[in-house]
């Protein structure tokens, strides 16, 4: 599934295509995609000015006077900018006809994606209670130490949960254990506050290099030009479980912690 650093680089590519750009038609080919698309999509967004492309979490927004057209790529999503001649393909489910002449078109297979409905002034409840952004001023050491204290839980599984920070999925949590040295298996209530900075800070400069690379590729994601993400060529935990730890040699392990496939060194992270 595609993790922030994918979903910021879909942001990015589609801003200067569609930002001040007015949606003259909406197309659905089909009524749902892992949800029922509402009515308001195609009863308000026609004929508004796309005002603002925002991210929040791993959800993507198209800012209208009108309210927000929320989307969320699934696990085979993508968003691209084409003509407005382009032929249909397969899974081809939402065109945005925009007054540039060129049209926004959500592709997903699996359609796991979603494409929503927030009224204007108004938080849609899949965004309430989300955790902060973790490239913000509100994540850091401090935030991370104050909110672990008594939790038991593993600190992997803490650091991937969106209510306590956004958009840190299995990869960019695994990496960011691996150059910290915490062990994903570590209760996330014995971590302490010196390590919790180090943890913030691997969070952060990992997701923003991670971005300029154009995120992760794996299994479907590319950006919307169509090029893929190079951050796979650069991973030194994830996915190399049994290879040998990229410090100190030693073979990696991996297990399934909070049912997610973790790779950790046992003699580098503690």
């Amino acid at each position: 599934m595609p993790e922030l650093p994918e979903v910021e680089t879909t942001r990015r590519g589609l801003a200067p295509h569609v930002e001040g750009k007015r949606i003259q038609q909406v197309v659905l080919r089909r009524p749902d995609l892992r949800w029922p698309i509402p009515h308001e999509i195609t009863t308000l967004l026609p004929g508004q000015r796309i005002s603002a492309v925002r991210r929040r979490a791993k959800y993507l927004l198209l800012n209208t006077a009108a309210g927000s057209a929320l989307l969320h790529l699934g696990m085979t999503g993508s968003l691209r900018v084409l003509p407005a001649s382009a032929p249909i393909t397969a899974h081809d489910h939402v065109d945005l006809l925009l007054s540039s002449g060129r049209v926004l078109r959500f592709n997903d297979p699996r359609r796991f994606g979603c494409l929503l409905w927030q009224p204007a002034g108004e938080t849609h409840a899949l965004l309430t209670g989300l955790g902060p952004e973790p490239l913000s001023d509100a994540f850091d050491g401090e935030y991370l130490f104050q909110r672990s204290r008594g939790r038991k839980a593993p600190v992997k599984t803490f650091l991937m949960d969106q209510r306590i920070v956004v958009g840190v999925g299995n990869i960019y949590a695994a990496e960011s254990l691996f150059r910290a040295g915490i062990s994903p298996l570590r209760a996330a209530g014995r971590v302490s506050r010196e390590r919790y900075m180090a943890l913030a800070e691997a969070v952060k400069s990992i997701l923003a290099y991670a971005i300029t690379r154009g995120g992760t590729t794996l299994r479907d994601f590319i950006s919307p030009d169509g090029a893929p993400g190079y951050f796979e060529q650069e991973l030194l935990a994830y996915g190399r479980g049994g290879l040998p730890c990229p410090r100190c040699g030693h073979p990696l392990r991996s297990a399934d912690i909070g049912q997610r496939a973790s790779v950790w060194c046992g003699r580098c992270q503690r």
